[in-house]
């Protein structure tokens, strides 16, 4: 006779829902990426303009942070992004740091450190970098050998064909689908972040080196030049900021001690269940009851 006390075997079966590999790479990348986007900054500032091309010459940069004196005799700060100028005085261009206003592009309190430092702000830099580039590398390989790229991040059928209602509800504050797990948007701004994205940081930030660039001179040549992969650098760190802060305002929007909590722990047991069609992804539940449901 069956023990009816017991808990059902395909329960004590269920994996974690954040398994211990996608923790250690969640907690470790945050702080990888703060520590080089602060650290970047301080690298940025030493020469606070963006170029296409091979030059940086001050001649036509598509982006520049800098100071100018003001009729009244004010200095004040600028951000000339294309032809727009906008003065950005107390932020970008001229600032406070210790007390002492200053000429610099970014602020002290957003670079590492906060005063000007530029061979510290490099080791800052590099030294999280290559952490950052081992880190995900092991995931990737965690995520392809585990299935866990197919099963909990690669779009089915159906979901490719409901991202414009998933955008809906998106828009609309509505984040989980009617079975939990990560929605299609969701799961494709999770694969653009881990397959574009962060290679393209990774690609993009060894075209700065100029032992890399005697190694392999072809990639520099496929971005157009130091100073296009040094734009595009900064491109793509900016967009990660915006996912970073779109991330942490749908965590805060979804239950915010739940999510801290699951990402520390693993979260409750997740059973997959085969799909109902042949358009329909594996669909998680959880123990309990409660859905696998995730706004981050």
């Amino acid at each position: 006779m069956p023990d009816t006390l017991s808990p059902p075997a395909s329960a004590s079966r269920g994996r974690r829902r954040h398994p211990l590999p996608v923790r250690l790479w969640h907690w470790v990348n945050l702080w990888c990426l703060v520590v080089m986007l602060m650290s970047g900054l301080q690298i940025f500032n030493a020469h606070p303009a963006l170029y296409w091309g091979s030059a940086s010459d001050f001649d036509a940069p598509w982006l520049e942070l800098y100071a100018i004196r003001a009729p009244d005799g004010d200095i004040r700060g600028q951000t000339a992004l294309g032809p727009w100028v906008f003065d950005t005085t107390g932020v970008l261009g001229y600032s406070t740091a210790n007390g002492q206003e200053q000429v610099r592009g970014f602020p002290a309190w957003s670079t590492l450190p906060s005063y000007q430092y530029l061979s510290m702000g490099r080791l800052w830099h590099f030294f999280f970098a290559w952490l950052f580039a081992g880190a995900g590398a092991l995931f990737v390989l965690y995520a392809l050998l585990s299935g866990h790229l197919r099963r909990d991040l690669w779009l089915s059928g159906a979901q490719w064909r409901g991202l414009g209602r998933d955008l809906l509800d998106h828009l609309r504050l509505r984040f989980h689908g009617p079975h939990g797990g990560y929605n299609g948007l969701q799961k494709l701004s999770y694969l653009g972040v881990l397959l574009v994205a962060l290679p393209l940081m990774i690609v993009t930030g060894l075209c700065m080196s100029p032992t890399f660039n005697a190694a392999a001179p072809w990639l520099l040549e496929l971005f157009g030049g130091r100073q296009s992969a040094r734009s595009i650098h900064f491109i793509v760190a900016a967009a990660l900021v915006l996912f970073f802060l779109v991330h942490i305002a749908m965590v805060l929007l979804s239950g915010p001690w739940r999510q801290l909590k699951d990402m520390l722990t693993g979260g409750p047991r997740v059973i997959d269940e085969p799909a109902a069609t042949s358009t329909t992804a594996t669909t998680p539940t959880t123990r309990g009851g409660r859905d696998q449901h995730d706004a981050s």
